[in-house]
């Protein structure tokens, strides 16, 4: 059980040691366990949590929880961190914070049909929060919360913030669609019409689809790589 205060419709389970917060929700999906599981595992310098969904959408649709969870995440450090602290979300789950890697987002799903409905969706958050090394900032391109001026916030508060806001976004998208999501995600994502590479194409991302599938354009082509490619098999 969890001593962390999550919204109704949420129940806690913290882990500890080694235990994979990813691979114990894929266990309990499978088992039957309701949605709205929280398990996380916040004792180490990684706070590692994951969340249990059960979509009523097909998984194209579904894997939106990813954006609109991420909108949760940059919510959720906004309230907590000083207003000079910058969050960006890349397309497939990086967590950029003051312009380097802190975190990242992770999706599986029952089913790898984007037409099909899944019987569960597991969404999972590893965010780096302090580290370890005697010099941190030796790698430019990665950085910890306590590095970028949030040493104050502690991963069980981080989580319990974090769920609160995503349940806000989740609200707004059942109830108002992807529209307003769609509206605050794009301007957050940095690489948004600047020259990328993924699986092996070199493209510029000009925007997204309907379900966040990601619009890549080579030359006079413009190629769709849907989000739900980004799904873990």
């Amino acid at each position: 059980m969890s001593d962390l205060q999550f919204p109704p419709m949420f129940q806690g389970e913290a882990l500890s040691g080694a235990a994979d917060p990813f691979e114990r929700a894929l266990a309990l999906a499978l088992a039957g366990t309701d949605a709205g599981t929280v398990v996380y595992n916040s004792k180490g310098d990684t706070l590692k949590a994951s969340l249990i969904f059960a979509p009523e959408v097909r998984l194209e649709e579904a894997v939106a929880t990813l954006p609109v969870c991420a909108l949760g995440f940059q919510a959720a450090l906004g309230a907590l961190a000083p207003p000079e602290v910058a969050v960006h979300l890349e397309w497939d789950g990086t967590i950029l914070v003051n312009g380097a890697v802190c975190g990242r987002m992770r999706m599986k799903a029952s089913t790898s049909n984007p037409d099909e409905i899944p019987d569960w969706l597991v969404l999972g958050l590893e965010l780096n929060m302090t580290s370890s090394q005697e010099n941190p900032g030796v790698d430019a391109n990665i950085t910890y919360l306590s590095e970028e001026g949030c040493a104050e916030i502690t991963s069980e508060n981080f989580l319990e913030a974090w769920v609160r806001h995503s349940l806000y976004w989740i609200n707004r998208w059942l109830d108002e669609g992807l529209r307003p999501v769609h509206a605050d995600w794009r301007g957050l994502v940095p690489k948004l019409g600047e020259p990328v590479e993924i699986d092996g194409r070199s493209g510029t991302f000009v925007g997204v689809d309907e379900n966040f599938g990601m619009l890549l354009r080579t030359g006079e082509e413009t190629n769709l790589i849907p989000l739900s490619s980004r799904l873990e098999t």
